[in-house]
């Protein structure tokens, strides 16, 4: 597929604004900026004509490709800030990764509409725990060991990888339900998301090579464009979000993002209807 010069251009402008949204969105509410950037990668490709079957790759592709520039960032800034338990990181690594690359085999063989269904389905469960949920919920006092640390952590990598995503939108509610502190949790999962993001975007820049119907300057699933216009744009809008934190409601926040989330996947799952 060929785009004009224009049509490059409008879709850069696109994308820079789809980087400054999740990086702003991000720093205000601690969430990971690929639960935005995929469904808005997603809409602005079919409004380009992208052939739906590459659609979702192409998203969650170049979505796993800027967390991993972001979730370095990230990482290392909560790390200066003692807010990384590194012990359990290195506990959590093993089952994350493993998760990470069934979920990115599987996402190989999927169809455009059934990786679109996953996200979709997921992503109106994040928008109600949003809307509903609370940070001092806790299902146990302190995360588990053993096959059950194993799996909790295979699940979070397995999902997030099939979905863009990096640490922060699953793992941070999933280390706060099991007993993590919000600010530990948060610096934790950020480190979650490098694990998360390097072997996944290696695995779809690899799966989609000689894939027909990606838009043009596509490595793989990865778009070269997407990629360069949201990295910068996220990386400086970030840290505006985490100021602005603090003189807004975080709860009016989390729920209008809520809406926005909400209303995003419900579209999603009626186009595939």
């Amino acid at each position: 597929m060929e785009f004009t010069a224009q049509q490059l251009a409008l879709l850069s402008v696109l994308l820079l604004a789809t980087g400054a949204v999740a990086g702003l969105l991000a720093g205000l509410l601690g969430v990971g900026g690929g639960i935005v950037i995929v469904p808005v990668l997603y809409h602005v490709f079919a409004q380009h004509g992208i052939d739906p079957a590459v659609r979702m790759h192409v998203a969650v592709g170049t979505s796993l490709a800027s967390i991993v520039v972001t979730a370095f960032r990230s990482v290392r800034s909560h790390h200066a800030h003692g807010a990384v338990d590194v012990a359990l990181l290195r506990r959590w690594v093993v089952g994350v990764a493993a998760g990470v690359l069934l979920g990115t085999w599987i996402a190989g063989e999927l169809s455009g509409s059934l990786l679109t269904a996953v996200f979709a389905s997921v992503a109106l469960g994040v928008a109600l725990y949003m809307a509903f949920g609370s940070e001092q919920w806790r299902l146990r006092a302190e995360p588990p060991v053993g096959a059950a640390r194993f799996a909790v952590g295979g699940g979070i990598g397995f999902v997030s990888v099939l979905m863009g995503l990096g640490g922060g939108t699953l793992g941070v509610p999933t280390l706060t339900l099991l007993g993590v502190p919000i600010h530990r949790a948060v610096g934790t999962a950020a480190g979650l998301g490098l694990v998360i993001a390097i072997p996944g975007v290696i695995g779809f820049l690899l799966s989609g090579q000689g894939v027909p119907g990606r838009p043009p300057l596509s490595v793989g699933y990865v778009n070269a464009v997407g990629f360069a216009s949201i990295v910068p744009a996220t990386w400086l809008a970030a840290p505006l979000g985490a100021r602005l934190a603090h003189r807004i409601s975080r709860v009016a926040l989390r729920r209008a993002f809520a809406a926005f989330l909400g209303a995003t996947s419900l579209r999603m799952l009626v186009e595939l209807a």
